[in-house]
């Protein structure tokens, strides 16, 4: 045979065979980055040098589109391979069934030893606003945590893109024999934009752009270093936004209530190992739920039946041995998207949207269709002219629905700790059902109200500040325009808390128990409100209330166990203490409490470890030493109360909130 000819022969073998090898495997998630700000789609602003060379070495995906324009959801349809209505993965805390199949957990059952590094509380399995999403791993780094007055986001509820990489890179450097799973989530481009210098500088007039500049300089950081350690010629290694971000195309700001490309179009990019079709661009239209099949695929392991996205390999057949400028052509496969963010957080309807041939269409109360050969932008609406294309997209769109949808088995319900880190990354918290049937797209169309979003998003931003008395003008305005936004009574009300205005807060959360009945986070709010106000007996009453709707939140066993023990109920304290530390042995203030309750009620050996795990939990608080010192004292063993004593004084920090 010719030398010449066997590159080619050994590309096509590549592209048919197993590797030998099984390949260590990345996914690299970006949060919140649109697909028009990537060089190599086409953007001119200079934003992804890094990015831009990875894809002359991979395979970019011109039309990739989100299933969900929402973080959590949308990682569940990229790690199940399947789709919202199947995972039930429809919005925030939202539990992921450990009978769907989970690319971590398929990977680490054939051999490969599995790490993610996680840059936002927001998929935090151990604060329940992503549970399951560790299944499968060995390594899964998060350990996010309320803010506290004070504190720094990136210290607490989100970390920044450098961090993460360097969480990677040492475990890298440590990392187990045998062939391993990576995934890295940078969050960085999520509101509130804040890039650090010199890109805070550099783009004073785009903060966005700067913190996806920024991003691109760590992707680039990480990808430099698996070059340094001969990870990268081998490795197969996928990068994928998990949805975009509107700046008022359609009248949204933000994400999560509309499904026009500003939010759904994402970046995305296959390098696979050997420089298979390295520079090739595939412009089918492609789905994200595409991205563990492929994966699995790609690896050489068969892809579950359950899995209902579809291997890309296929498609990128005719790119095999492409040049950087050639393309593969295009296909008509249609992709289905959908949000129910409208209905869970403001009771609207929710949206439904089906690409397919050269038509967008969603599906909401006053339905849309637009064409995308000649109108990119989605501002022409052909509903009412074409409706018998819009007749025949419904048709595909709910038999695709009905086909693809299985019943709910598991309702996720927020608890008090979970909604105010939500809250603290610009997210309403809702526990509300979620929808699975077309009956769920009717009411008021999210497309009428748009305004009222913004504006109550622009509340949570002032709340999350500490402008709470900015705040409280906007909430009033969203309750004056729309008068059944359960969720804005509930802001109304905490708002006014924080401003220690008891007398209008407590009617008004009282009004937001009346609009969400099945949900325990109102009366968790009141409960609140009469604690500061004295009223211990009804605060308990209304605690109690939201346990009923949220059995297992630790946080609410601990504020009913507090108010038992200011009523001097001292044995249902100790009961309510005793579950509060069952469901989380690090609740650093049940350690403490219910350590200082054991002390006063005679019992120094009891209340030991508890307090010791206080301290540990929070060893810069002033309170768990204090307390360490005089049940030492009571013990006889004076060195140590001495030396907890002069701790206590060296911090100048009161109890953590």
């Amino acid at each position: 045979m010719s030398r010449r000819f066997l590159p080619l022969l050994l590309v096509l073998l590549a592209s048919t065979c197993a590797y030998a090898v099984p390949p260590n495997i990345i996914v690299i998630t970006l949060d919140t980055t649109r697909a028009d700000r990537m060089g190599f789609l086409g953007s001119k602003l200079g934003l992804t040098p890094n990015l831009d060379i990875l894809a002359h070495q991979a395979v970019a995906f011109t039309r990739a589109y989100a299933q969900v324009p929402l973080t959590t959801p949308s990682h569940a349809a990229i790690f199940t391979g399947t789709y919202p209505q199947f995972n039930h993965v429809a919005d925030l805390g939202s539990p992921l069934s450990k009978d769907l199949p989970y690319l971590p957990d398929i990977l680490h059952r054939r051999g490969y030893r599995t790490a993610a590094f996680i840059g936002a509380y927001i998929l935090d399995p151990k604060s329940h606003t992503a549970p399951g999403f560790d299944r499968g791993f060995d390594i899964y780094n998060a350990g996010f945590h309320r803010r506290r007055e004070g504190e720094d986001r990136y210290k607490s509820v989100e970390r920044r893109a450098d961090e993460v990489v360097n969480k990677a890179l040492a475990w890298l450097n440590h990392r187990p024999l045998g062939p391993f799973f990576m995934w890295l989530h940078f969050y960085d481009a999520h509101d509130p934009y804040d890039p650090p210098e010199p890109f805070k500088t550099r783009f004073a007039s785009s903060l966005y752009e700067g913190e996806i500049a920024y991003t691109d300089s760590q992707v680039g950081r990480f990808l430099t270093a698996l070059r340094v350690k001969g990870l990268y010629q081998g490795a197969l290694i996928a990068v994928m936004a998990d949805h975009g971000e509107a700046f008022g195309e359609h009248g949204e700001l933000r994400h999560g209530m509309f499904l026009y490309d500003e939010t759904i179009h994402v970046p995305l990019l296959f390098k696979f190992p050997l420089g298979r079709s390295a520079g090739a661009k595939v412009e089918a239209r492609v789905a994200l739920a595409d991205v563990a099949p492929t994966i699995l695929q790609a690896a050489g392991f068969s892809v579950p039946t359950v899995m209902q996205g579809d291997s890309l390999l296929d498609k990128m057949k005719s790119s095999a041995v492409s040049t950087k400028t050639t393309t593969s052509k295009p296909d008509e496969r249609p992709v289905y998207s959908e949000t129910d963010y409208p209905r869970r957080a403001f009771k609207w309807s929710m949206l439904r949207s089906w690409r397919a041939g050269k038509y967008l269409y969603v599906q909401a109360p006053k339905r849309e269709l637009y064409d995308q050969s000649t109108d990119l932008g989605a501002l022409h609406d052909l509903a009412s002219g074409s409706k018998a294309v819009a007749d025949t997209m419904e048709s595909q769109l709910d038999a695709f629905h009905t086909r693809t949808t299985t019943a709910q088995t598991e309702q996720a319900k927020i608890d008090p700790a979970q909604a105010e880190s939500l809250r603290a990354l610009g997210y309403l918290a809702s526990d509300s059902s979620t929808g699975n049937s077309k009956e769920d797209v009717g009411g008021t169309d999210p497309k009428d109200k748009i305004q009222v979003a913004n504006t109550l998003h622009q509340s949570l931003i002032d709340m999350e500040e500490d402008h709470f008395e900015q705040a409280v003008p906007k909430l009033e305005q969203v309750i004056q325009q729309e008068p059944d936004a359960s969720s804005a009574y509930l802001e109304l009300g905490r708002a006014l808390v924080h401003l220690k205005d008891y007398s209008k807060a407590i009617p008004v959360l009282r009004t937001a128990i009346e609009k969400m009945p099945d949900s325990g986070m109102p009366h968790y709010e009141l409960g609140i409100a009469l604690v500061k106000t004295g009223q211990w007996e009804p605060a308990l009453t209304e605690f109690q209330a939201a346990l009923t709707k949220t059995p297992d939140s630790p946080q609410l066993h601990f504020y009913v166990a507090a108010v038992y023990t200011r009523l001097k109920r001292i044995p249902e304290a100790i009961q309510e203490f005793e579950k509060t530390l069952e469901l989380d042995p690090n609740h650093y203030q049940a350690n403490l409490l219910f350590g200082r309750l054991l002390f006063l009620e005679g019992h120094p050996k009891e209340a030991l470890p508890k307090l010791q795990q206080a301290s540990k939990l929070e060893p810069n608080l002033r309170e768990p030493h204090a307390f360490l010192s005089d049940l030492y004292q009571e013990l006889g063993q004076p060195e140590k109360a001495a030396r907890e004593r002069a701790q206590a004084e060296q911090s100048n920090r009161g109890e953590a909130p």
